[in-house]
């Protein structure tokens, strides 16, 4: 019989952060050297991206928003934007999103939000808690804000935007479809898809599958 060995596992400490040292801030991000203890208490160093400022009154740096657009005798459809992102050079497929002001709920910035970047009027039905974006990144945090569209009221009929400096382009696909709707324009256009985008056109395709199927077994 083979001789057993066994390896033993060295006692884990928590870890922790030590310090931030800034290395370059500009105007909206800051990148750190962040000091930290890993699980067996050695140190080690971490370049941070973070967002400069501190607001008061928020419970994470922004929003995205889910809003489904319902009008009679139409297939619902998500509403999404499309606009140029300097740091892939190209244009994204996103969710309208933007930062949170200072003592402004997530619900509500969720709605500002829409309104200039579409040109929609929504209502909240759900708002999750503040959620990491790229951890091994960044601290950056965002709060996803379900919101219902109701195309059937005058103001939504024709939206307007009110982007400012900024240019997005409003893109509307079927909820039924949205995964192959997603494909099919980034094909098209070469488009990037933000992975919280394409993750939720995956989940609805995976919860519109048949569940696998058991054959039943006699005993």
């Amino acid at each position: 019989m083979a001789a057993e060995t066994s390896t033993e596992v060295a006692k884990t400490a928590k870890q922790s952060v030590l310090k931030e040292e800034v290395i370059v801030e500009r105007q909206w991000v800051k990148l750190s050297e962040t000091t930290y203890t890993d699980p067996f208490g050695k140190t080690r160093t971490w370049e941070t991206v973070k967002r400069t400022g501190n607001k008061k009154g928020v419970t994470a740096d922004g929003v995205a928003v889910i809003a489904v657009l319902q009008r009679t005798l139409h297939y619902d459809c998500i509403v999404l934007v499309k606009q140029f992102r300097p740091p892939i050079n190209g244009y994204c497929l996103e969710f309208p999103a933007g930062l949170i002001e200072e003592n402004e709920s997530a619900e509500s910035a969720a709605l500002r939000e829409l309104k200039e970047e579409t040109g929609y009027k929504g209502e909240v039905i759900e708002c999750t808690p503040a959620l990491c974006l790229d951890p091994g990144m960044s601290n950056s945090t965002t709060h996803i804000v379900s919101v219902i569209i109701n195309g059937d009221e005058a103001e939504n009929t024709r939206p307007k935007q009110n982007l400012g400096e900024f240019f997005v382009e409003v893109v509307t696909l079927p909820k039924n479809d949205l995964l192959q709707r997603i494909d099919e324009l980034v094909a098209e256009e070469q488009l990037a898809v933000d992975a919280r985008v394409y993750t939720y056109a995956l989940a609805l395709k995976r919860a519109a599958e048949k569940p696998l199927q058991v054959p039943f077994m006699k005993f």
